[in-house]
């Protein structure tokens, strides 16, 4: 489909006259069009679950969580990739954001790095791809070349593959497993899919990842147990997470947060079961790391 056909490139009849509009109309008319993004992710609900189900046993076999794309599209995977480190504690090597350019495409508009689908295969080529990850090609638009071939070489490998796109019957979506396609319908600017579109495609990267954490035992109830105690304010947090689940005070709770060396699902079975370190260590292990797994044995209630 030629550019001028897709639905983030036509002109918005809502917003034909925004630049007449006074500064509170404007802000209402960009909040009126931002309502239509919830309902635009809602009806992919079943392929971004389909997407979690495939990533968690991929990633509990081992394997990472590749993103692909080009400019905004591509910082938004990025952004995603590495902001499971601090949140969930996993290494850096587990989630992979690749942008067309590379890294100083961050920042910078790469000429032409979008356009090449050989420069998608070269760079998963150095990260070695294999048929363990899984592929997430994002695309507003749907039909970017670097996404297409990245999309292509990961199917040839025998890794998992999901696209992202804002438009229907996307391209990108004839390359992948799962064709994942919210319409935001035109943007506020038209063309400008940093708006509209860039919000759909975040919520699908962060529904996508935050399921195929919790898959991984990641999360107890509904809080963070592996967040990363770096500095002053995390530390005051894990505090607080351990404080709430386990009915113990603040400081009992960082007195055991301190026994479990800052591991907070350790010092939360730790809490709960009253086991040692090293008892509430070997049954971690047993189950995968999966609090909720471990208190079930003990008929606790989680």
């Amino acid at each position: 489909m030629s550019l001028d056909k897709l639905t983030t490139e036509q002109r918005n009849a809502n917003t034909t006259h925004i630049d007449t509009m006074s500064t509170l109309e404007m802000v209402k008319t960009i909040n009126n069009e931002d309502e239509k993004i919830a309902p635009a992710v809602g009806t992919q609900d079943e392929k971004i679950a389909q997407a979690i189900d495939i990533g968690a046993k991929r990633y509990h076999d081992g394997g990472r969580l590749i993103y692909i794309g080009a400019g905004t599209s591509g910082r938004l995977g990025v952004l995603d990739a590495v902001e499971l480190v601090p949140t969930y504690g996993i290494k850096p090597e587990r989630a992979i954001g690749l942008i067309a350019g590379g890294k100083s495409a961050m920042y910078l508009a790469v000429e032409g790095a979008e356009d090449d689908p050989d420069l998608a295969e070269a760079d998963l080529k150095k990260i070695n791809l294999s048929e363990k990850d899984m592929v997430l090609g994002i695309a507003a638009s749907g039909r970017t070349p670097y996404v297409i071939g990245g999309l292509d070489y990961a199917k040839k490998v025998g890794a998992a593959t999901v696209a992202v796109a804002c438009v229907k019957n996307s391209l990108i979506g004839q390359h992948a497993e799962i064709a994942i396609e919210a319409v935001t319908g035109p943007e506020v600017v038209t063309g400008s899919t940093r708006m509209k579109a860039g919000t759909a495609q975040k919520m699908i990267l962060n529904m996508i990842s935050t399921g195929i954490m919790i898959r991984q035992g990641k999360v107890y109830e509904n809080v963070m147990i592996d967040v990363l105690p770096t500095n002053e304010k995390l530390v005051e947090r894990a505090k607080r997470i351990i404080s709430t689940v386990t009915g113990i005070s603040k400081e009992q709770a960082s007195r055991v947060l301190k026994e479990a060396d800052k591991d907070v699902g350790l010092a939360i079975v730790m809490a709960k079961t009253k086991m040692n370190k090293e008892q509430a260590e070997t049954l971690l292990a047993e189950n995968h790391g999966n609090v909720s797994d471990v208190l079930k044995q003990f008929d606790i209630k989680i």
